[in-house]
């Protein structure tokens, strides 16, 4: 395996590599430009799974996805699972990596959920000197994800857009834009994604995730388990007439479909990147 890491095409769209799909992509190659990893999933060493991976890494770049870094947490960083990561940072050469706005640990209790926290100066001081132990600890840059809530607090002081901005200035972090948590979020909440999308620092997203929702009638769970909804492909649409130009990924990590279904949320991504790139260079 070449040891430098293969960056991700701009304007490419990727889905994420599932056990389930990989013995086809071994054998058949599918026409996919890059496949994102959840690093949760992959940390045994020795044995099928790392061989597998190792494989899939020769044909195609990588991005690390992990949920454990509780970069929101008061806990002090986990360093065995930091060191995971860096190990499988060494062995697969990711384009890229990155995990969420949020924590899931607390005392002695590792919690499935992406927990939010409030967006506050003390908040913002905190979680910015995680990130930077965290980038010091891996050498290299991570991504942030927004994350999909279901409570707000009372005591924040600034919205989640605000609070990202500030983390990029102080840390060099990037952020890996979550359409589909956006628009969950406006559901589920009652403020504007378009909103939150025209806040974010636009030219710091190094990834962009579409992913289906589960409809709770009052509310909305970003359960990665249908397809990506019209809603979320129209919000796609706005991220897209910024001009920007970040690799994008289909995310699906419940009910899992075959492969052929997650190739073609990925090419109905692609169609609406080519077309909106062909509207955004005609009225440039």
């Amino acid at each position: 395996m070449n040891g430098q890491p293969a960056g991700l095409p701009q304007n490419s769209v990727g889905v994420g590599l599932r056990s389930l799909h990989i013995e086809r992509i071994l054998n058949e190659k599918p026409d996919a430009p890059w496949f994102e990893v959840l690093m949760d999933n992959h940390t045994a060493q020795g044995g099928l799974i790392p061989r597998q991976l190792a494989a899939v890494r020769e044909h195609y770049p990588l991005s690390l996805h992990c949920v454990g870094m509780s970069l929101g947490g008061v806990n002090p960083l986990d360093m065995p699972y930091l060191e995971t990561v860096k190990r499988m940072i060494h062995a697969y050469c990711p384009a890229q990596i990155s995990d969420h706005l949020c924590f899931t640990h607390h005392g002695s209790h590792h919690f499935n959920d992406l927990l939010p926290f409030p967006f506050t100066s003390e908040s913002l001081n905190h979680v910015s000197g995680r990130i930077d132990q965290v980038q010091d600890y891996l050498g290299t840059r991570i991504l942030v994800e927004n994350v999909s809530t279901y409570l707000q607090f009372q005591g924040s002081e600034m919205n989640e857009a605000e609070f990202m901005k500030a983390l990029v200035d102080r840390t060099g972090c990037g952020i890996l834009l979550d359409i589909n948590n956006a628009y969950v979020n406006q559901f589920n909440h009652g403020y504007s994604a378009k909103a939150f999308i025209d806040n974010m620092p636009i030219e710091h997203v190094s990834e962009v995730h579409l992913a289906g929702f589960e409809d709770k009638t009052d509310y909305l769970i970003d359960a990665h388990n249908n397809r990506v909804s019209n809603a979320v492909w129209e919000l796609f649409e706005y991220y897209l007439q910024f001009g920007h130009s970040a690799p994008v990924l289909i995310e699906w990590d419940s009910d899992i479909p075959g492969l052929d279904v997650l190739l073609d949320e990925a090419a109905r991504a692609q169609q609406i990147i080519l077309r909106s790139s062909e509207t955004v260079t005609r009225y440039a």
